[in-house]
C-alpha cells in the first residue's frame, strides 16, 4: 500500500506522553520510507537518515526527558521541501546549479519548527526553483500521475504517510493544488504570517510558506507553533460561516467534472445548515492571471540575474523562458503590480463584507491530477488568493475519475485561525464523498 495513515495531532500527542516510544516510531517511520520511497521519490536520498534521526532524537530526548514539559511537535519528523536552507542540509532547489551559489541561514520556518520540538525527516522533491519544471515525484494514489507542484516531495510523502507534517512553499498554487492531487490537507498561510525568510525565493512578494498534513487537526496544531502570534478560538455550535462562491470566469477554469464535484459539495453543506451566497467577482480574472505572472516572473528574473548570468546553460528550458519573460518587466511596473495586488485585496474584502461571506470557496484545481509526469497541472484556481495573500485550505473532498479532488476554503487577511476553525467540520462534511 503506498499510502498509510499519519495523523500528525495523536502522533504528536503520543510522542509528548511517551506512549508511543520516539525511537521505536523513527525505527517504523524509517522503515516505510524505505519501502515506499522507492516507488513515489517524494524524498532525496540520504544514506544516513536513520542514524541522524536517532541522534536528533537521543538530544531531544535529553532536552525534554519530562513529558508534561515536552513542547507541541515533540518527536514529529516534518518533510522539508529543497528550497528551504536546513542547517545540516545542502539545498540544491530541485536544480543543477551549484548549490553553494545559494547557501543561506537556516529558514525561519524551520527555526520555529525544531522550536516546537519537530525533527527533519529529510528534503523533499521540488520542481526546479520551485517553477514548473518536474522533479520525479509520483502521485501515490496512482504513480502514473502527477501529484502536482511545486511542492510535489512534501504532498506525495505526507499522503504516503512517510512523515505526518511537511513544509511547503506558494507562488501561485503550490501548496493548494498537490495537496488536493494527493488526497491530504494543504494549507497556505496569510502572506508573512509564517515569515519566508531563508528560502531560495521565486517572488519575495508572492512566496508564501505552507504545509502538508493528512487532517485539519494537524494543520492547526502545526499552524500554531509556525504562524506569528496565533491566537485559539473557541467557537460556539451555532457559529458557521457563510460561504461565498465566486461565480463567472473565474470559476469557470474548472473543468466541467470538477465542478460537478463542486456542486455535490456545496449540495453537502447546503443540506447541513451551511448559507452559499454566488457572488460575482473576479471578472476580470484573466487579466489577473496575466499580472500576477508577469510580477513573479519579473521578480525572479532579478532573484537570479548574477546566477543565471554564470550558470544559464544549467536552467532547464521553461525556468529560462520565464527569466526572458521576468527581463522584460521595468521596475515601474513591477511596483505598479505590487499596488495592484493591495487594490485586489481591498476589492475581495470589500465584496465579502457587502454580501455578508466569511470564507470563499472554490474547486482547489481545475480537476484531478493530470496522467504523466510532465506536468504539475494548472494553478489558476489558487492564483487569486496568492495574489492577495489571503490564507487558504484545502480539504480532501472525494474522488473524480478515481482520484482526489479537495475543496479550497479562503478567509479574509489574517483571519487564519477561524479558517482552521471552521475547516474542522466541513472537512467532516465534504470528505465523505
Amino acid at each position: 500500500m503506498l499510502l498509510n495513515p499519519a495523523p500528525l495531532a495523536e502522533t504528536a500527542a503520543a510522542l509528548r506522553s511517551g506512549e508511543l516510544d520516539l525511537h521505536v516510531y523513527i525505527d517504523m517511520l524509517c522503515d516505510r520510507i524505505d519501502a515506499v520511497d522507492p516507488q513515489v521519490q517524494a524524498f532525496l536520498p540520504e544514506v544516513e537518515r536513520r542514524a541522524r534521526l536517532h541522534a536528533a532524537a537521543d538530544d531531544l530526548l535529553a532536552t525534554f526527558p519530562d513529558p508534561t514539559q515536552r513542547p507541541a511537535l515533540f518527536g514529529a519528523p516534518a518533510g522539508v521541501k529543497d528550497i528551504f536552507h536546513v542547517k545540516g542540509f545542502v539545498t540544491r532547489a530541485g536544480a543543477a546549479v551549484p548549490p553553494e551559489s545559494f547557501a543561506g541561514e537556516e529558514a525561519v520556518s524551520v527555526r520555529r519548527l525544531r522550536d516546537a520540538g519537530g525533527l527533519i525527516a529529510g528534503k523533499t522533491v521540488t520542481t526546479e526553483f520551485a517553477y514548473f519544471e518536474p522533479g520525479p515525484t509520483r502521485n501515490p494514489h496512482n504513480l502514473m500521475h502527477t501529484p502536482g507542484g511545486s511542492s510535489s516531495g512534501s504532498a506525495a510523502a505526507v499522503a504516503a504517510g512517510l512523515c505526518p507534517l511537511a513544509l511547503g512553499t506558494q507562488t501561485i498554487g503550490s501548496v493548494i493544488r498537490p495537496a488536493a492531487f494527493c488526497g491530504v490537507v494543504g494549507y497556505k498561510p496569510t502572506a508573512q504570517r509564517v515569515p519566508s525568510a531563508g528560502l531560495v525565493y521565486f517572488s519575495r512578494t508572492l512566496d508564501h510558506v505552507g504545509l502538508f498534513t493528512q487532517d485539519v487537526a494537524g494543520a492547526a496544531l502545526a499552524a500554531a507553533a509556525l504562524c506569528d502570534e496565533w491566537e485559539e478560538v473557541n467557537l460556539s455550535e451555532d457559529d458557521i460561516p457563510v460561504l461565498g462562491v465566486a461565480d463567472g470566469p473565474y470559476l469557470r477554469q474548472a473543468t466541467p467534472t470538477a465542478l460537478a464535484a463542486f456542486q455535490r459539495q456545496l449540495q453537502r453543506l447546503a443540506v447541513e445548515g451551511y448559507t452559499i451566497w454566488h457572488v460575482p467577482t473576479l471578472l476580470d480574472i484573466a487579466q489577473i492571471n496575466q499580472w500576477h505572472r508577469r510580477l513573479a516572473f519579473g521578480e525572479f528574473a532579478r532573484e537570479h540575474a548574477a546566477r543565471y548570468a554564470e550558470f544559464g546553460h544549467l536552467y532547464r528550458p521553461r525556468t529560462a523562458e520565464i527569466i526572458a519573460q521576468g527581463q522584460q518587466v521595468s521596475d515601474a511596473e513591477l511596483d505598479d503590480l505590487r499596488g495592484a495586488c493591495l487594490e485586489l485585496r481591498d476589492r475581495l474584502e470589500q465584496q465579502m463584507q457587502q454580501a455578508g461571506i466569511d470564507l470563499w470557496v472554490a474547486p482547489a484545481a481545475p480537476g484531478p491530477a493530470p496522467a504523466g509526469l510532465q506536468s504539475t497541472g494548472d494553478p489558476n484556481m489558487n492564483l487569486p488568493w496568492t495574489t492577495v495573500g489571503f490564507p487558504a485550505l484545502t480539504v480532501p473532498a472525494g474522488k473524480v475519475d478515481g482520484l482526489p479532488v479537495g475543496l479550497q476554503l479562503v478567509a479574509r487577511f489574517s483571519d487564519d485561525e477561524l479558517l482552521l476553525a471552521w475547516a474542522e467540520e466541513i472537512a467532516a462534511i465534504v470528505g465523505e464523498e
